[in-house]
């Protein structure tokens, strides 16, 4: 989820009575950090890392209803790789999300100009691409929307398959985290990330899941959930990860 330290439109407490409405008896907040770009309105000023995560610290104290976890969703920048990783070392994280929202220079879900007049087939691959050496870092417990390239719904000609099966095999190597995020449905895919064609490729190599809202506002804290689990327990999958300073868990569902 995220919120006002990011692009999210409210102060993390607003989201507290939506998920227990919704059922949930955890969460946890996910603000857009990326490092040695310019800062964007859609990331939160590094500078406001330690604030952000003491916020969540005394919203954490005063509630015994709902268990918060404090997360970070990094944009993965190839060659510096290090420097991500140092920068994350001493914070007091439960989970890093890694996400690739970056092809070059321009970010591939801030609107459909950016795949006007460019190689579709060519930009699948490369997203991918990065995706894998997001993974391969070692840096991420999660991978968030690891297909987000699919978001205005630009069809590629080539067969998906071989990319979801290395990204999935690699994702198994690595022991990383693969997310079914529930936004896509409110973007104009209007479906999950990843795409639910693939799905079973993930559970075939036995890469670990989570169900994310991605929320940017309250009223989705946990929208499609129930659609979401119900997908994945048709897909053969039984069991989700939640974390904890970083320790992952494996529960039912």
């Amino acid at each position: 989820m995220h919120s006002s330290f990011s692009d999210g439109r409210s102060v993390p407490e607003d989201y507290l009575a939506p998920a227990l409405a919704a059922g949930l008896k955890e969460i946890g907040f996910s603000e857009h950090l990326t490092l040695f770009r310019e800062l964007e309105h859609w990331n939160m000023n590094p500078a406001n890392v330690t604030s952000y995560i003491n916020h969540l610290d005394h919203i954490r104290k005063s509630t015994n209803h709902i268990r918060i976890r404090t997360g970070l969703e990094v944009d993965f920048i190839e060659g510096k790789e290090s420097e991500i990783g140092d920068f994350l070392a001493p914070l007091e994280l439960d989970y890093v999300i890694g996400s690739v929202h970056y092809l070059g220079e321009k970010t591939v879900d801030f609107g459909p100009e950016f795949y006007e007049g460019k190689n579709i087939d060519r930009l699948f691959e490369s997203y991918f691409d990065m995706v894998c050496k997001a993974v391969e870092s070692g840096l991420f417990d999660i991978i968030g929307h690891c297909d987000l390239i699919r978001i205005y719904g630009y069809k590629p000609t080539i067969d998906l398959e071989p990319l979801y099966r290395k990204l999935a095999g690699i994702m198994k190597k690595y022991d990383v985290v693969f997310e079914l995020n529930t936004n896509g449905r409110n973007r104009p895919l209007a479906d999950f990330y990843p795409d639910r064609r693939f799905l079973n490729i993930f559970h075939q190599e036995n890469v670990p899941v989570c169900v994310n809202s991605d929320a940017h506002m309250p009223a989705r804290v946990g929208k499609y959930f129930d659609e979401a689990y119900d997908l994945l327990r048709y897909m053969g999958f039984t069991e989700m990860a939640v974390f904890e300073k970083r320790v992952r868990k494996m529960v039912p569902f």
